[in-house]
């Protein structure tokens, strides 16, 4: 423990934060980087609020390549903001650079930090509570996509190599079967056979992108609704959060990986499936937000992909999870023994709904393509 208060002691002291730093508490409920929110006094002014993150090692392996991104993407998305009028330090996430002028500070200990402005009057949700809200959460992710149409993705590093490579994931899951480490592969023969089921489908998009069918894209990577600060008065999606995964990629899947996680009722790691469903209600309210904030950024073979995203994202998380699962869940944390198979499950089961309703969902995108 005082170890781990040294570390953080000496990240506050590597940032200039504008006045004296009064507290550091643990902040958010975020699965990966160890986030605080620093609390200064400036003087005589009102209290100031900054995020102080950790960056996770067993996630990232080169935090200087992932904060390249992060500074050039947000660097970029600043100017276009301002450009339309909007108001930069609030439309976009900003780095706040050490006292010696990196993006970021390594501790004695090997740690890497960095530091945002907290943007206040705004919230962070783990479920849309409204459709409405989710349908704000499509606008500003699909504002994502028109604001980086230009920028050169291939200039980006991939922070995670093969993060949305579903086949990669797939021979992933079969190299944890075959090492079975844990003796856990005889409880999960079901899962693994609707995987092996869908083995030709995790070859759908990369196939489309290989054959130039898909542009390459800048892309988020992790759509979650949790992603988006809300607007605490107009109920609108002010920034785009959490831009570790931001790199080259493809827009149908950060269109996928939200209908993965916010159209249905359900959560992630929820024991009973018969509480899981594909809404496609959901999906209407945010495949309109979507193409609304994303305004005519698409292909016409991005908007026919779109139910492809949905599948292949929630398919490659279900893989994803499961093989988390036999490897003794190293990647994912858990808060309890086999919370990683329940998220898999669930995974699998919204993958057989989209499966059953997937002339609805082409029909929906034909609804709103124009």
């Amino acid at each position: 423990m005082e170890r781990a208060e040294n570390q953080l002691r000496e990240a506050l002291a590597a940032f200039d934060f504008g006045g004296e730093v009064v507290g550091a508490v643990r902040y958010g409920e975020g699965h990966i980087n160890d986030t605080f929110c620093v609390h200064t006094q400036p003087g005589g002014d009102p209290c100031r609020r900054f995020i102080l993150q950790r960056i996770s090692a067993a996630a990232f392996q080169h935090p200087d390549q992932l904060m390249e991104n992060i500074v050039g993407v947000t660097s970029y998305l600043s100017r276009e903001i301002a450009a339309a009028g909007g108001d930069p330090e609030r439309e976009t996430m900003r780095v706040l650079f050490t006292r010696d002028g990196k993006s970021f500070y390594s501790d004695t200990a090997g740690g890497s930090w960095r530091v945002y402005p907290f943007i206040e009057n705004t919230v962070c949700l783990q479920k849309a509570e409204t459709p409405a809200l989710f349908e704000a959460s499509a606008r500003a992710f699909g504002k994502f996509q028109r604001m980086l149409k230009d920028y050169p993705a291939e200039t980006l590093y991939e922070t995670i190599p093969c993060f949305h490579d579903t086949e990669d994931r797939l021979r992933k899951l079969r190299a944890a079967v075959a090492a079975d480490p844990l003796g856990r592969v005889k409880d999960v023969q079901a899962e693994l056979d609707f995987a092996a089921a869908r083995a030709a489908d995790c070859s759908a998009a990369l196939d489309a992108l290989r054959r130039g069918r898909l542009p390459l894209r800048v892309t988020h990577n992790d759509t979650k609704l949790n992603n988006v600060l809300i607007d605490r008065e107009s109920g609108e999606g002010v920034c785009v959060i959490d831009l570790d995964t931001v790199m080259p990629g493809l827009s149908i899947n950060d269109f996928g990986d939200s209908i993965r996680f916010g159209a249905n009722h359900s959560a992630e790691d929820e024991p009973d499936l018969s509480k899981v469903s594909f809404d496609i209600a959901l999906f209407d309210v945010y495949t309109r937000g979507f193409l609304e904030g994303a305004a005519g950024a698409l292909t016409d073979a991005e908007l026919d992909y779109l139910p492809w995203g949905a599948k292949l994202m929630t398919l490659e998380c279900g893989i994803r999870f499961l093989t988390d699962y036999l490897e003794g869940d190293r990647y994912f944390r858990i808060r309890r023994e086999g919370q990683n198979l329940d998220r898999c499950r669930t995974q699998f089961k919204l993958v057989s709904d989209y499966e059953k309703q997937w002339d609805d969902m082409r029909a929906v995108v034909e609804t709103y393509r124009a």
